[in-house]
């Protein structure tokens, strides 16, 4: 049987042990050197970069996120045997983990790693799709008269560079569609390599739950089970039709995918639909200052990201959810895509004024969506505003200073309270 070592790169047929070097990290699969569609997932990435630039923290439990009343972002591993997962209310957190370390999370840094590792994807193969700054597929059909190795060993390759080069380790999937690459990179972390392939593909389903469906949540979960779908061998006894009438669009996806189907191709531009940014307090607050402070630094992180990517947006949107954890969600579409955090802070500012004195809120968000090319963006200025064209070149004259000489170079006096 076909097996790598994970350690050297040596191929060879199935052992326990490489013969090579020795070591046990090896992987066998029927269909190891076949297979081209993966998933590539860096191991707690956050925390894991943290780590690595602190080796003070190194055994140390350590959770990536606000303060009490935030979330947590990311946990490394010793935080999670805790039982801390990401996403998890920060309270709840340090119930289960007293003496975890916090740390605030520093997303300028885990950018630049994250343009680090995807320099690494391109030497690979030019279809690569990312999900997020940590996690991408990859389609490696046809690359191996190119690198002189099937894809698997050019995949063992780059999660070694990345412990090598960067300190990190990521945890592979290989399989033959996305579904079940992405399934595949969560079998075995940290430093996992699984395989599915396609011969074991409906037997390795058969008695998994449906929540191993991606996107799947506690919603969609509570409504299949009330249809007596728990696994996904539950979902092969429905026909496509019954599947469609009961759950729509979604019925048609399960119906697929629950015969490990998924004609989805790598996207190296899929789409990104919105931007957004939020926060949430430590202390409930209504306190309008601070609120516009923090609705100002939203605001431009939310266009820093528009800019980066080259694109613009025609709806604005504010997200606040008050004390009673009541929430409040206001948008307005805008006469032409702006990418500018003057017009996104007006525009979210407008849409605060009008909710009125609904406060103390616990949690604000700020965000832009449908989303367009960034040219002809900001053009024809606001005849309601004459000096919405000096502050739109002052912005843009603002952003050419913090390029040349960082982020703090200049700083608006609100974005200070």
């Amino acid at each position: 049987m076909p097996s790598l070592c994970l350690d050297c790169l040596t191929d060879f047929d199935a052992g326990r042990r490489c013969p090579a070097c020795g070591s046990p990290r090896c992987i066998s699969h029927p269909e190891l050197f076949d297979l081209s569609i993966a998933h590539m997932d860096c191991d707690a990435f956050y925390a894991s970069v943290e780590k690595r630039d602190d080796p003070g923290l190194e055994d140390k439990p350590v959770i990536i996120g606000g303060g009490r009343r935030g979330v947590v972002s990311t946990a490394c591993y010793v935080a999670r045997i805790r039982g801390v997962r990401s996403a998890m209310p920060m309270f709840q957190a340090l119930k289960l983990c007293p003496d975890a370390v916090i740390v605030r999370p520093k997303m300028d840094k885990y950018v630049e790693v994250s343009r680090q590792i995807r320099t690494m994807m391109e030497e690979l193969t030019p279809s690569i799709e990312p999900l997020s700054l940590d996690e991408a597929f990859l389609d490696l059909t046809g690359t191996t008269r190119l690198h002189g190795a099937p894809p698997a060993v050019m995949l063992a390759r780059l999660t070694k560079r990345m412990q090598n080069e960067l300190g990190l380790t990521g945890s592979i999937g290989l399989s033959h569609n996305k579904f079940l690459a992405k399934v595949a990179s969560d079998l075995e972390k940290p430093r996992g390599f699984s395989v599915i392939g396609a011969a074991e593909t409906q037997d390795f389903l058969h008695d998994k739950p449906v929540s191993l469906i991606w996107g799947v949540g506690l919603a969609s979960q509570n409504a299949l089970e009330k249809s007596g779908i728990r696994t996904f061998a539950d979902l092969l006894r429905w026909e496509q039709a019954d599947l469609v009438a009961r759950f729509g669009s979604m019925g048609e996806r399960l119906w697929h995918l629950a015969r490990g189907q998924d004609h989805r191709r790598v996207s190296r531009n899929a789409p990104v639909k919105s931007i957004s940014n939020e926060t949430t307090f430590g202390e409930d607050t209504a306190n309008p200052e601070i609120l516009d402070g923090h609705l100002w630094r939203m605001a431009e992180k939310v266009a820093d990201r528009a800019k980066a990517k080259d694109i613009a947006g025609r709806v604005v949107t504010l997200k606040l959810k008050r004390a009673n954890f009541a929430l409040l969600t206001r948008r307005v579409s805008l006469r032409e895509p702006t990418q500018l955090a003057d017009a996104i802070y007006r525009t979210a500012r407008s849409l605060f004024d009008q909710v009125g004195d609904q406060g103390p809120y616990r949690l604000l968000g700020c965000g832009l969506s449908d989303l367009v090319k960034a040219e002809g963006a900001d053009l024809s200025g606001d005849l309601l505003d004459p000096q919405a064209g000096q502050r739109s070149a002052a912005e843009r004259a603002t952003d050419k200073i913090r390029a040349r000489f960082g982020s703090d170079a200049i700083v608006k006096g609100r974005a200070l309270r």
